[in-house]
């Protein structure tokens, strides 16, 4: 039995400017007059370009960018979760899903590999996130590759020295090619080429777009780079690509709809997928075009977006390496003691020294943003209570110190971590509350009100406050950090 996913693709170069325009429409989210429309399972956004200097690398490695934030203001509010992300400089990819699938990602990993002058630079280059997702391994990439119309031999080259040390830590999977589904995207920068002696103007390539008749394109793209070099098994002959029904993307006037003369109209921005059809025996695996187009109101840069929708199949009913959190009946008093949670691991987890607990906020949207954490080898992990083979439990206590802060309501999250570069959600709590020791006493003793009482729906109302900025047990500073840009709304 297989089931269905739909994944939703963005690739767009931004050309270094700020999100100026309303982003809800690249998104394709459904209108007043759709609204039951049903929504992607994942959102997939490759952006290059976005504004990235050398002066400002250690901002950029602190708070998040502004796209990033436009793209969480919207996909957040929709109950949409930043499963991954990665940055290299000006290439940024952005890996989103609904809440059902967290779940279910196993062996998540970001790559990258720099081709900007000889390999030193990351201007050039790829991004990439791979996880396994119901039985099934996905890679999705994002480059820039090499521009210029005459540095064709280059592009082939940034092809194939990503493909070759593009390596990722998951057994069965170190190649981008392995995966049962790939999709490559982003600037690609293949122009149109002409024969010598008969090459046209861009004058004479905008007055031929003008007559072509509506998506029908074919007498330019016979002359498309990419096409060409696909065909002569240089670079991407591995990949396929729909048939392209919309214009040249690149180059527009910033702030129009009209193309910029200094350069010929191009295809420079795509979208290509590749699927082991055959990988499983009794099952075909399939990557189904729903659509494949760019979004031409769009003006804010040189570039159009290039937007594609694929329904994939997978294994349906796939269940693997599981944890199961029981119900936390009691409110958690900050600063006690001995808190003491349960947790069920299915027969087939093994656990890693490496592997954490997180605490999130209830409403949390960034598998990033944990709160504090503890790794399991720090934990008490009696013997299991079943035989070999069977689920197993085990208590989970929080030293003191190592708790949350603030009142209010938060999850655990489970995480295996066989090494620094990979991770898989395994389980996810249902939402439990923590209060703070003066509600406690208020509670016991209603006859004496305590002014500094405060409600656990009140973060940081309470007597106890300096502790959030003098106590940073278990925090890493750059999450902090995106705590404090989040919280101040930053862009």
């Amino acid at each position: 039995m297989l089931s269905q996913h739909r994944f939703y693709f963005v690739t767009w170069n931004v050309a270094t400017k700020n999100p100026s325009q309303d982003l809800n429409a690249l998104l394709d989210f459904p209108s007043q007059f759709d609204k039951n429309k049903p929504l992607p399972d994942f959102y997939v956004i490759g952006l290059q370009e976005v504004k990235s200097q050398p002066q400002n690398m250690i901002m950029d490695n602190l708070f998040i960018d502004p796209w990033s934030s436009a793209f969480n203001a919207i996909l957040c509010r929709r109950n949409f979760f930043m499963a991954k992300n990665i940055r290299l400089q000006g290439m940024l990819l952005l890996v989103y899903t609904q809440m059902k699938h967290l779940t279910h990602l196993r062996e998540i990993e970001a790559q990258y590999t720099k081709t900007g002058l000889g390999g030193m630079w990351g201007n050039k280059g790829a991004v990439s996130v791979r996880f396994n997702i119901y039985g099934c391994s996905v890679c999705l990439l994002n480059c820039h590759l090499t521009a210029h119309e005459h540095l064709l031999a280059d592009r082939i080259n940034d092809y194939n020295t990503i493909i070759k040390q593009h390596t990722y830590h998951v057994k069965e999977t170190t190649n981008i090619l392995y995966h049962d589904y790939v999709f490559w995207f982003g600037d690609l920068n293949f122009r149109t080429d002409h024969p010598s002696g008969s090459s046209p103007t861009s004058e004479e390539i905008v007055a031929a777009l003008q007559k072509i008749e509506k998506d029908k394109y074919t007498s330019l793209l016979k002359h498309d780079q990419l096409i060409a070099v696909m065909k002569a098994d240089e670079a991407f002959s591995e990949f396929t690509e729909p048939d392209i029904q919309f214009p040249p993307t690149y180059k527009f006037m910033t702030g129009t709809d009209e193309y910029d003369l200094k350069r010929k109209p191009s295809w420079t921005d795509r979208i290509l997928n590749k699927v082991i059809a055959n990988n499983y025996e009794n099952l075909t695996l399939r990557a189904d075009l729903i659509s494949y187009h760019h979004i031409p109101h769009y003006t804010v840069s040189d570039h159009k977006p290039v937007v594609a929708q694929y329904n994939i199949k997978a294994f349906a009913n796939y269940t693997e390496k599981t944890v199961e959190f029981a119900p936390i009946s009691r409110i958690w008093y900050i600063g006690d003691a001995d808190f003491r949670t349960q947790c069920t691991l299915s027969h087939d987890v093994e656990i890693n020294p490496s592997d954490w607990i997180g605490i999130y906020d209830a409403d949390f949207h960034n598998l990033d943003d944990y709160i504090v954490y503890e790794y399991l080898a720090k934990l008490s992990l009696p013997h299991a209570h079943s035989t070999a083979g069977q689920p197993r439990t085990i208590t989970l206590s929080f030293p003191v110190g190592s708790g949350v802060r603030t009142p209010g309501f938060y999850r655990f999250i489970y995480f295996s971590q066989p090494n620094n570069d990979v991770r898989s959600v395994l389980g996810i709590s249902e939402p439990f509350e923590v209060s703070s020791k003066e509600d406690k006493l208020v509670s016991l003793d209603n006859s004496e009100p305590s002014p500094s009482t405060s409600s656990p729906a009140q973060p940081g109302a309470n007597t106890n406050n300096s502790d959030i900025f003098t106590d940073f047990t278990g925090l890493d500073v750059a999450k902090l950090s995106r705590h404090f840009a989040n919280d101040l709304n930053i862009d």
